[in-house]
Parts: C-alpha cells; structure tokens; sequence
C-alpha cells in the first residue's frame, strides 16, 4: 500500500524549497496543500482506508474530525472502518460556532457513550485536534484513539491528547515567527499563491 507521503506527492500537494505562511502567522520552507488532496477521490479514499487500517483493531463506534476537510476524511474513514470490521461505524465532524468548536447538527447525541476515533488532516501544534477531543468529551464521547494525516510537530505525542496518537506519516517543517525568520532575511518572496502569503505581503 502507498504511503500518505507518496500519495500527496501524486496529487501535487506537497510543496518544499520555498517561502510559505500558514494560518498561525508562521513562516516555512514546507508547505502541504490538503486542499490539493480532497478532489481526488481515490487517493482521498487511500489515506482514509490508511487511518482505518491503523485502527480497526479498536472497537470504534464514531469517527469525528473538524471542518472542512475533515468531513471528507471522517466520512471516507468510517466507510473504510465499516468495511473492515463489518460493523456500522459513522463519520461526523466538529465546526467552528460562535468562536469556538462544537458538536451540531445533533452529532452530540451521536457520539455521547460511543468510543471515538478523533482525526485530523495536519497538525502543526495539535489545538484543533485537541479541540476535537475536548468537545466529544464534554459530549459525553470516549475518545479512545487520535491520529492525523501528517504530523508536522515531533513535540507532539500522545500525552499532549492523553490518549493513544497515531500519526500516518511525520515531516518535521520548522516555523519561524515573522519578525525571526531567515528565509525572510535572504529576501526569498512569499509565496502569494499558497497558504497566507497574500494576506502577511498585503501587510507589509
């Protein structure tokens, strides 16, 4: 079976030796589209059947990631799980309300005392996938295993989720704050058209 890095590297969502902003505000030379992953529908479907084959030893009742591309990997995950142990595992999904992470749409009800698989497509300092354990738990949800596409942070372990975390593949990418960072200081450009770059220049 491929491996998640080969798989984004089919579908040109990996981009290296360049100068990207992410969503925090830092700054890198390694940047993974996700975006770039979610139209293809097979090798969407490969990464799921990825994170259900690293768990279907585990009695998963629901898989519950965060919007947007979670939904697509919470839902193709649960169908790969189902399929693999031949139990009716569902796929739902946290969003931002109000500010903050929520269960809706009656998804609280649906994952309250049922053993939970909490997922993520990248974790740079794992608050979202954090945010996702917190909000099952006070749901109600036993949130028993987390795992992540690609994890971007070796600080980041299982004792930071306080359960069991499985990352698919690890690229270590190195932030560096804007005010600090060397790429910054050889005047290599932003990049504008991947990531936050557009909006830092627009800044400056």
């Amino acid at each position: 079976m491929n491996s998640v890095i080969s798989i984004l590297k089919s579908v040109n969502a990996i981009f290296t030796h360049d100068h990207f902003v992410g969503t925090s505000g830092k700054h890198f030379d390694t940047y993974i589209n996700k975006d770039a992953l979610y139209p293809h529908t097979r090798e969407t479907s490969m990464i799921a059947e990825l994170f259900a084959q690293a768990h279907k030893h585990l009695d998963i009742d629901v898989v519950v990631a965060p919007a947007l591309g979670g939904i697509i990997l919470s839902t193709w995950t649960a169908h790969h799980l189902s399929v693999l142990t031949g139990k009716d595992v569902l796929g739902v999904y946290a969003e931002k309300k109000d500010g903050t992470l929520a269960l809706t749409r009656g998804y609280d009800e649906l994952v309250r005392g049922k053993q939970i698989l909490a997922i993520e497509d990248l974790t740079t300092t794992g608050g979202s996938l954090k945010s996702v354990v917190d909000v099952v738990r006070n749901a109600g949800g036993d949130v028993i295993a987390t795992s992540v596409m690609v994890n971007k942070n070796p600080d980041i372990t299982s004792d930071f989720f306080g359960v069991p975390f499985t990352p698919l593949a690890e690229l270590t990418v190195e932030t560096f704050d804007a005010h600090n960072c060397p790429l910054c200081e050889k005047n290599i450009p932003v990049n504008t058209k991947i990531g936050h770059g557009k909006k830092f220049v627009s800044m400056q």
